[in-house]
């Protein structure tokens, strides 16, 4: 299995670590570990076997992590295809609600027009959209809801 972000928090910075012991800890290949290496990861000595502080590891990870985040800004919404925070095409968007107080925001991309999503709370809609124009849709009518339930039924 591939973990293609490894978690820094598993790392203790009180440890060192050889390439083989990182390796297993995250769940990932030793030239992995040494391919980490070679694009920053600092090691303790030049000399085998390579040990590597834990705090250096954490602290590698982490920035990683940090350097790959793209926040978004109100009136924003995250394209995973131009991975980017993009602006919807005519600053249009549909809320579709997944619970009471949970929902997401449907948009098209002005970019590449393919949709974008955002997962927002309702209480904070009118924050995050900034000055979108917000769709509500109106949820559909259930069939107990209704006065006279219609019945599919050929036995009267």
């Amino acid at each position: 299995m591939r973990k293609r972000h490894p978690n820094p928090r598993l790392a203790k910075i009180h440890r060192n670590y050889t390439v083989e012991e990182v390796a297993s800890l995250f769940g990932i290949h030793r030239n992995t570990v040494r391919e980490w290496v070679k694009r920053g990861l600092p090691t303790s000595d030049g000399r085998r076997p390579m040990l590597i502080l834990g705090r250096d590891l954490v602290a590698f990870l982490s920035a990683r992590r940090a350097k790959n985040k793209r926040t978004c800004q109100p009136g924003e919404l995250y394209c995973v295809r131009c991975r980017a925070p993009r602006a919807p095409a005519g600053d249009m968007v549909d809320y579709v609600a997944l619970t009471a107080t949970l929902g997401n925001l449907a948009a098209i991309c002005s970019v590449c027009e393919t949709m974008i999503y955002r997962r927002v709370s309702l209480a904070k809609l009118t924050s995050v959209c900034g000055k979108l124009d917000v769709t509500l849709p109106q949820a559909l009518e259930h069939i107990g809801e209704r006065a006279q339930p219609t019945v599919n039924s050929d036995l009267e």
